[in-house]
C-alpha cells in the first residue's frame, strides 16, 4: 500500500492520502479536487526542511498564480507558494539559524508574515515589509521558540483578505528536543495530519466569489463552501491508533465550533504557541481565524469504521476519516506534556487597555484606526505587562499580537472564565461580542524603536478596514 504519492514537480507538491484500495489523486500545476462528498482524498502540502548552506538553514519559496481544480466543472485562477494554491509546510528547529526566501512572481506587491513567530521587527513581513514584483524578501534569525504550530500569509495593508482567499497560507511546524521525546503521533501525513480549514465562495465560472458588500466586511466575511487543505469535503484513510491534527482556522472571518459527527472525544495537546501542560479532554473545539490547536483523536478501536469531522456552528462537513488500516507504529498519549513557565500578575508593571469599537466603514482599536505612519504603543522590553481588550460592538472580534505570545489570566473580570484548553501560550484570542479578556505579556530579546510590530483583530476584514494598531519594542 503506497499512502503517500507526490504530485506534480515543484517542490511544494502535494502528498495526498489514498490508503489501501482508496481512489488517487493527479494535478498539473494545481490541485485536482472534486464537489463529489468525499470523492477526493486530503492532500497534505508537502513538507519542507530546507537546505543547509554556510551554516544556515534555507528555505527558498516562490509566491506565484496558478490554476486550482476545487470544482468537478470548472477551474479555478488562484495563487500559492510553490505551486497553485496553499504552500508548503515549513520544518523548522528550535536553535537552528534559518533563512526563509520568499520570491514574489505575483502581477503585484505583497507581504509574508511568519504568524506566530518570535523574530526581530524587520523580520516579520508585516505591512512594512513589502515585497515588489520580481523582489525577493528574506526573513533571516535564530528560532527560539517552544515547539508549536504556527504558520505563514500575507500582511499587505487593506489587501490581506483578499491575497489570503487567493490561497497565499503556508503551516510552520517548530519542533524542539522535549517535543521530540514526547509518545506522540509524529509521522507527517500519516498520523501527524495537517489540516488548515477555510471558507469559499464560488461563481457559475469557478472563480473565487469574493465582492464582499460593507456590511459584509463589518460583520466579517464568510463563504458558503468549506475547504480541508484546499479540497472540498475529502477524505483522509488512517491507521486504528492515535492519530493528532495540526488544525489551522485559516478563514479570513468564519468562527468554527469543531467536532466528531459522532459525538466522540478527543484531547487537546497543543494551543498556538506551546502544549498544553496536560491533554484536555474536550467534544468541541472553537476556534477563531488564525488560532491553532493540536489534537489527537485515538481510533485504536474502530478498525473499518469512520466519522466526520464538522462545524457545530454551521453545520458543515469538513473531512471524512475513515478508518482502513492496522497501526504500524502505536502512541501512548502522555499525560503530562510540558511545564509552562507562567508569568506572576504582580509583578505587572503596566496595565494597557484596548478597546475594540468602531462604526461603519471604519473600526478602531482605543478610537484610532491603523496608521502606518504612527506608533500606537512603546513597549520596554522585559517588562511584565497586563493587556485588557475589550470587544464593546455586538459582533465577534480577535485579537492578536505579533512577536510573542501572551498568557490569558481572565475573561470578563474573571480568572475562573479562562477555559483549561486556553491556558497555554497564545498570540491570538477570541472575543465573543461584548466580552473582554486580560493577558500577561513580556517582549523579550529584539529592540527597535524604528521598526514595529502589529497588534490587531485577525479577522481579516476588519484589519483591513482599520482594526490594527503598531508598538515597538524599546
Amino acid at each position: 500500500m503506497d499512502r503517500r504519492q507526490f504530485l506534480g514537480s515543484s517542490i511544494a507538491s502535494a502528498l495526498v492520502l489514498t490508503g489501501c484500495g482508496g481512489s488517487s489523486t493527479s494535478a498539473t500545476g494545481g490541485t485536482t479536487n472534486s464537489n463529489d462528498e468525499y470523492s477526493q482524498a486530503l492532500i497534505i502540502p508537502a513538507e519542507l526542511k530546507g537546505t543547509l548552506k554556510d551554516g544556515r538553514v534555507h528555505y527558498d519559496l516562490e509566491i506565484q498564480t496558478g490554476t486550482s481544480n476545487f470544482l468537478s466543472n470548472a477551474s479555478t485562477e488562484t495563487w500559492g507558494v510553490n505551486g497553485s494554491y496553499l504552500g508548503p509546510t515549513l520544518r523548522l528547529e528550535n536553535g537552528s539559524n534559518v533563512s526563509i526566501n520568499f520570491t514574489n512572481k505575483l502581477p503585484e506587491k505583497t507581504t509574508m508574515h511568519g504568524h506566530g513567530m518570535h523574530v526581530p521587527a524587520i523580520m516579520d513581513g508585516g505591512a512594512h515589509q513589502v515585497i515588489n514584483v520580481g523582489e525577493t524578501w528574506s526573513s533571516v534569525y535564530k528560532v527560539n521558540q517552544h515547539a508549536c504550530t504556527n504558520w505563514y500569509h500575507p500582511h499587505l495593508m487593506g489587501k490581506t483578505a483578499e491575497h489570503v482567499i487567493n490561497g497565499l497560507t503556508g503551516l510552520i511546524i517548530i519542533d524542539d528536543a522535549k517535543s521530540q521525546q514526547l509518545d506522540l503521533p509524529n509521522r507527517y501525513g500519516i498520523d501527524d495530519i495537517p489540516l488548515i480549514v477555510q471558507d469559499r465562495s464560488f461563481n457559475d465560472d469557478g472563480s473565487f466569489d469574493y465582492s464582499p458588500t460593507q456590511r459584509e466586511k463589518m460583520h466579517g466575511w464568510k463563504g458558503d463552501t468549506l475547504l480541508a487543505n484546499g479540497v472540498i469535503k475529502p477524505f483522509i484513510d488512517v491507521e486504528a491508533k492515535q492519530i493528532r491534527f495540526r488544525i489551522l482556522n485559516g478563514s479570513n472571518s468564519r468562527v468554527y465550533n469543531f467536532a466528531l459527527k459522532s459525538g466522540k472525544a478527543f484531547k487537546q495537546i497543543a494551543t498556538d504557541n506551546s502544549f498544553l501542560e496536560a491533554p484536555v479532554e474536550l467534544t468541541q473545539l472553537r476556534l477563531s481565524p488564525a488560532e491553532r490547536a493540536e489534537i489527537v483523536i485515538d481510533f485504536t478501536d474502530t478498525l473499518g469504521g469512520n466519522d466526520l469531522f464538522v462545524d457545530l456552528d454551521s453545520g458543515k462537513e469538513v473531512c471524512k476519516i475513515n478508518i482502513k488500516s492496522v497501526a504500524t507504529k502505536v502512541t501512548d498519549l502522555p499525560q503530562q506534556l510540558t511545564t509552562l513557565a507562567q508569568l506572576n500578575p504582580a509583578d505587572a508593571v503596566n496595565t494597557r487597555q484596548f478597546i475594540l469599537s468602531g462604526r461603519q466603514g471604519n473600526l478602531t482599536i482605543n478610537n484610532k484606526s491603523m496608521d502606518m505612519s504612527v506608533i500606537n504603543e512603546v513597549v520596554p522590553v522585559n517588562d511584565i505587562e497586563i493587556w485588557e481588550v475589550k470587544n464593546t460592538m455586538g459582533m465577534v472580534h480577535n485579537f492578536h499580537i505579533h512577536a510573542t505570545y501572551f498568557q490569558i489570566i481572565e475573561r470578563n473580570g474573571s480568572a475562573a472564565s479562562v477555559a483549561d484548553n486556553e491556558r497555554g501560550y497564545k498570540d491570538t484570542v477570541f472575543l465573543p461580542a461584548g466580552e473582554s479578556v486580560k493577558f500577561i505579556v513580556r517582549m523579550t530579546d529584539f529592540t527597535d524603536a524604528n521598526s514595529p510590530y502589529m497588534y490587531h483583530c485577525h479577522l481579516l476584514e476588519h484589519e483591513d478596514l482599520g482594526m490594527m494598531g503598531q508598538f515597538t519594542v524599546v
